[in-house]
């Protein structure tokens, strides 16, 4: 499953052996936090974002980089005179509170981290473009846009490209539940919400794809437009679909942000729990498209690609089509695919015929 994405630069059994390598340094920092009168909640760390309480607040924080897609947009701007870099902003912000959404937690704050290799990069109108998009995005999900950081990194950027980057502040609302893994029970039902498309990952091996193909990015798609402007698609931000869900009091136990590794992050949490999926969302047609051109199949595809799925959220049983109805009033598509089981920790794909076992996603 992995291979074409190492051909590509990207080893995810090295890059979360990494983490795993650096978690018992970060487990024993947390007590220092007591010295300002606040406490880590630890169940939080290795999830997408981390909680820390604090007179009596619920407070979580994330660090998220956009990765590659950058260099996708430098590219097709370059190649079809396209300017992606609205939609790059609405990306990274998505990047960033997506995962801070996790835990059940609104956006509060945004900071942003715009790192060029020269400043000339800042010439054109692509910044103007890229600020509209974060600023758009921003507005979407409710948050305060309070600064951030823009270093010139001569040797360590390349002089054409960005390096996008950002953190985030959000608040658990008062008499919430936060959603963690230990919450997740058997019989919980699975409710997955649609992605636009590529999102931020996979962009390595989309241009890997790109780069082999005759036409590149200006590969025309079966429907219409190119290639590039199809995987320039920004990506949904589902802050106002927890917002819905945490302000209506649904009973949500745990949540996935459906990035790198692909569906098999819907089995992220720590558990020995089976997830069992017997309807999946539509595949985008990009998607589609890429995982052909890369030769992947079904368990390739689905474990590299989100395939359709940019969330999942583990909910109360008997309250999934609630769930569901209240994502699509919020704007996303979303469906009840499935439901917990007792049984070993693996995910089971039965519209494709995948499964994917314990050992193919270890992130602690």
């Amino acid at each position: 499953m992995a291979e074409a994405y190492r051909a590509a630069g990207v080893d995810y059994d090295v890059l979360d052996a990494a983490k795993r390598r650096s978690l018992e340094a970060v487990l024993s920092t947390l007590p220092l936090a007591g010295g300002s009168g606040a406490r880590v909640v630890e169940e939080t760390v290795g999830e997408p974002a981390q909680v820390v309480e604090i007179g009596g607040v619920r407070l979580a924080t994330v660090l998220e980089c956009l990765g590659t897609k950058s260099v996708i947009c430098r590219d097709v701007e370059e190649t079809l005179g396209v300017d992606g870099w609205h939609a790059i902003g609405i990306d990274a912000v998505a990047a960033i509170v997506n995962d801070l959404c996790c835990v059940g937690a609104l956006p509060v704050s945004v900071s942003a981290y715009v790192a060029t290799g020269h400043a000339s990069w800042y010439s054109s109108g692509r910044h103007a473009s890229l600020v509209a998009g974060w600023k758009a995005a921003c507005d979407e999900v409710g948050a305060a846009w309070v600064g951030g950081e823009s270093p010139t990194l001569a040797g360590i950027v390349d002089e054409r490209g960005v390096d996008l980057a950002g953190s985030s502040l959000g608040v658990v609302p008062a008499g919430s539940d936060l959603w963690l893994g230990s919450r997740i029970e058997p019989g919980d039902e699975i409710v997955l919400i649609a992605s636009s498309g590529l999102h931020a990952n996979g962009a390595s091996l989309a241009r890997s794809v790109a780069a082999v193909l005759p036409d590149g990015w200006a590969t025309s798609m079966p429907s219409g437009g190119t290639l590039g402007e199809a995987v320039l698609a920004p990506s949904v931000l589902y802050p106002p679909v927890v917002r819905s869900l945490t302000e209506s009091g649904s009973p949500v136990h745990y949540a996935s942000h459906v990035t790198g590794h692909g569906l098999r992050k819907l089995m992220r949490a720590d558990r020995e729990l089976t997830y069992r999926v017997h309807e999946l969302l539509p595949v985008p047609e990009v998607l589609q498209f890429l995982a052909g051109a890369a030769g992947l199949d079904e368990a390739a595809a689905y474990g590299t690609f989100n395939m359709g799925v940019g969330f999942a959220l583990y909910v109360e049983e008997g309250a999934g089509a609630l769930v569901a109805r209240a994502a699509r009033e919020a704007g996303a598509a979303a469906v009840v695919a499935g439901a917990v089981e007792e049984g070993p920790r693996r995910v089971v794909l039965e519209p494709v015929g995948v499964t994917y076992t314990s050992q193919e996603l270890e992130l602690r």
